[in-house]
């Protein structure tokens, strides 16, 4: 799990953006799952050993339609959602 302090001053380094973060993955069941999505930019950051690896070049690109999925998985699941 990574701390409140440390995704207060977390960002997309393509956008600039606030990010949302998934703990337990989409599914919501295993902490190794977790991942931060960047809506403005559509990349999806992954989560090594607990640490964001926070690399545009190492984040995956997401469609569109799958990042309104997640975003609306996000609401479902009660995660903040950056404004």
């Amino acid at each position: 799990m990574l701390s409140s302090d440390l995704l207060a001053v977390l960002v997309c380094p393509t956008s600039k953006q606030r990010l949302i973060y998934f703990p337990r993955g989409e599914a919501n069941q295993n902490e190794a799952e977790g991942f931060l999505l960047c809506p403005s930019s559509r990349l999806r950051y992954r989560i090594d050993n607990g640490a964001p690896v926070m690399l545009a070049e190492e984040a995956q690109a997401l469609s569109e339609p799958v990042v309104s999925q997640l975003i609306s998985r996000a609401r479902e699941l009660g995660l903040p959602i950056p404004a």
